[in-house]
């Protein structure tokens, strides 16, 4: 990596960080209740147009959650409310059972441990795969710091264990400009996993790739279960079915609310998700 785009990466970094510098007035998060994300009758209008209406829904630590639901179902604006990149006008947002989201701004939300990945990939085109997943490391590097740093082997070992994860270990050294639509997607992925987050909110992950990205997806977020808390939104049904493996819970939004939740072949069947979603 060359010492110029070092040093702009490391200046982007540095100053994100110093937004996030005081953590969070509640600590660490707490997730004794066995409940990841609490949301509560959360309300958004905008000019008069209600996004979101008393939704409330709650995510399990853990848990692998697909969303789905028909365009204006409010499934943007509810991944916005809980990053805070939208204020809603009523309800409750909490991370864990002590983190009040709706108390912090976008940096610090991320920084508490909430990872959004949006529809479309935002690599740094002009560096490897690796430095990608370097500057995206979770340790405090201050500019010159950065310049001069050596990874540690726990790092390097990290940095390792996520190239196979998200299927670019043969791809490292590469140009992250020249990968693959679907592999500049799990290159994102893999910079949100390299901080860590306790949950994953992932906007259509899946758009625009090709049927076997699509299946190697489906295999990472299996994987990520369980280590963490996944919110999947998506329109694609066959993801959803190989995510959800017939025994996990899908929600199904309308007009800002909770229309339907069950299992995918519940939903599927249920009269009114046919009749404002999946059609005849």
């Amino acid at each position: 990596m060359t010492p110029d785009l070092m040093e702009a990466g490391a200046q982007m970094l540095a100053a994100h960080r110093s937004k996030t510098a005081s953590v969070v007035d509640g600590g660490e998060v707490y997730f004794g209740q066995g409940v990841a994300l609490y949301v509560e009758e959360i309300t958004v209008s905008f000019d008069g147009f209600r996004a979101l209406n008393k939704l409330s829904l709650t995510i399990d630590v853990g848990e692998l959650r697909c969303i789905i639901g028909p365009n204006g179902a409010g499934k943007t604006t509810m991944m916005d409310c809980i990053t805070g990149k939208t204020r809603p006008d009523s309800g409750t947002v909490f991370f864990g059972s002590n983190i009040d989201l709706l108390r912090l701004s976008e940096p610090q939300i991320a920084q508490a441990g909430v990872g959004r990945k949006f529809q479309k990939p935002t690599v740094y085109e002009q560096l490897s795969v690796f430095e990608n997943l370097e500057l995206a490391l979770k340790a405090d590097r201050r500019v010159r710091a950065a310049l001069f740093h050596r990874l540690s082997g726990e790092q390097l070992d990290r940095i390792a264990e996520v190239l196979v994860l998200i299927h670019l270990k043969d791809e490292a050294r590469r140009t992250a400009g020249l990968l693959s639509h679907g592999q500049k997607q799990w290159l994102e992925i893999g910079m949100l996993l390299m901080q860590d987050p306790k949950l994953l909110l992932l906007d259509e992950p899946v758009a625009g790739m090709t049927d076997e990205e699509t299946e190697r997806t489906a295999e990472l977020f299996l994987t990520l279960e369980g280590q963490h808390s996944l919110v999947v939104v998506e329109h694609d049904m066959k993801f959803v079915d190989q995510l959800t493996q017939g025994r996990k819970k899908v929600t199904v939004l309308h007009e800002g609310s909770v229309l339907a939740e069950g299992l995918l072949s519940e939903v599927q069947a249920n009269e009114k998700v046919v009749e404002v979603y999946l059609g005849r």
